[in-house]
């Protein structure tokens, strides 16, 4: 007969209601955030392949446009709190249906601004609207799928995110080649329509969600929760020195690309971000590499990946640029997907809070790369923007490794007192 524990674990796992791999709904489910995935960023990132040509039209230098991108992404790390805390009320499904709604909106009021000045304040906008949708969809998660199957359910939501931020581009590029940028915008605001309305159609309604009321003390007293465990704060740095590497990257790829030796038209610098593919892989694979790795391995990975191909990306050979930018891509998506599944996975209680304080951190390292990665590139031209990525990097290692010896000391500490008694 089987031992009492494996009776009790059976009985608890068919008891347990939440969604897993071939259940009804699990499908619709994944489905449905990897289409808000996909409109997400391809909205949030929809101005990055296309800086070259702002920065003609409006005269501006690359940091001065950078910030189409920044002011988004600093937005959305400032929103993102309080908006979650609304989903607390209102519940997931609501708040990410009306932050994707509004961002569409606005998408289509974009490519109508008459300067630099008031494009950068309507991608604020956008992004402020975005913010309900990244918290929200991992307290989602966490909520309606079964433990086992959250990292994959995550990395799929985070596949969506590498596609609609690959798709955005390309599409951007290729459109604004042909009828410049403004309508290449526009075109990156009716594929997100159509995401929204699939999204809509397909995601279940909430079947574990308990509403609980709009309480600023009881916010606080759960933001000051997260910020006080270790864990979580470690893996808050690390979200956003990732970012920030693939944030400085990615806003200033376009730039080196235009210029000589490469000197390539909009319409292919577009299709460069196809390499994104390799980040929907990386991301659905996380899974497997921390249940082989751990999750420690699998961040050394992801961050050995993510430096050898920065140094890789130095070299004057596009060939080489690319296989460095294929490189990056996956480090950076397997370390987010690994990190943002942890936070999930640590926080015991006011999971939209904990998910929501990684965001804000992921975000706002997007800002700062993309800033710094712009002004570094304008002081010392791609080895700048290099360097800005290594040092983040480096980041990620010192903070692992303290992570690591954190451990070792708490494990330790029940020996020595055993010893001392």
């Amino acid at each position: 007969m089987p031992p009492a524990s494996t009776k009790a674990a059976a009985i608890s796992a068919s008891a347990d209601t939440r969604l897993s791999p071939g259940a009804p709904g699990y499908r619709r489910t994944s489905l449905a955030l990897f289409a808000a995935g996909l409109a997400a960023f391809a909205l949030l990132y929809s101005t990055q392949a296309l800086l070259p040509a702002i920065s003609a039209e409006f005269g501006a230098t690359a940091s001065a446009a950078s910030w189409t991108v920044s002011a988004a992404t600093g937005a959305l790390a400032l929103c993102v709190l309080p908006l979650s805390a609304l989903s607390e009320r209102f519940g997931r499904r609501a708040m990410m249906t009306a932050s994707l709604s509004v961002a569409v909106a606005v998408s289509l009021l974009v490519p109508l601004a008459p300067n630099l000045e008031t494009l950068i304040a309507l991608r604020a906008l956008q992004g402020a609207a975005l913010a309900g949708l990244p918290a929200s969809a991992m307290a989602y998660l966490a909520e309606e799928v079964r433990p086992k199957a959250l990292i994959a359910a995550i990395g799929l939501f985070v596949a969506g995110n590498s596609i609609g931020g690959m798709s955005g581009r390309i599409v951007t590029g290729w459109v604004a080649q042909m009828w410049g940028w403004r309508a290449g915008l526009a075109a990156v605001g009716l594929t997100s329509l159509l995401c929204v309305i699939a999204f809509r159609a397909l995601l279940p309604k909430a079947r574990h969600f308990t509403p609980g009321t709009l309480n600023p003390k009881a916010l606080a007293g759960a933001v000051r929760t997260h910020l006080s465990d270790p864990l979580l704060v470690r893996l808050y740095v690390i979200g956003a020195l990732f970012m920030t590497v693939f944030g400085a990257v990615y806003t200033v790829i376009g730039y080196r690309l235009v210029e000589a030796p490469f000197s390539l038209p909009q319409g292919v610098i577009g299709s460069i971000f196809l390499v994104y593919l390799v980040g929907t892989v990386a991301s659905a694979a996380a899974g497997k590499l921390v249940g082989r790795l751990g999750r420690r391995g699998a961040l050394y990975l992801a961050v050995s990946t993510t430096a050898a191909g920065l140094l890789l990306s130095l070299s004057d050979s596009l060939a080489a640029v690319l296989a460095g930018l294929v490189l990056i891509t996956a480090g950076f998506f397997a370390g987010h997907a690994v990190a943002s599944s942890s936070v999930s996975r640590t926080a015991k209680t006011g999971r939209a809070q904990a998910s929501a304080l990684y965001q804000s951190a992921y975000y706002l390292g997007s800002s700062a790369g993309g800033t710094l990665g712009a002004i570094a590139y304008h002081a010392g031209g791609w080895a700048g923007t290099v360097l800005i990525g290594l040092v983040a990097v480096l980041g990620v290692v010192s903070v692992t490794l303290y992570g690591s010896h954190s451990a070792r000391v708490a494990a330790r500490r029940p020996q020595l007192a055993a010893a001392c008694n």
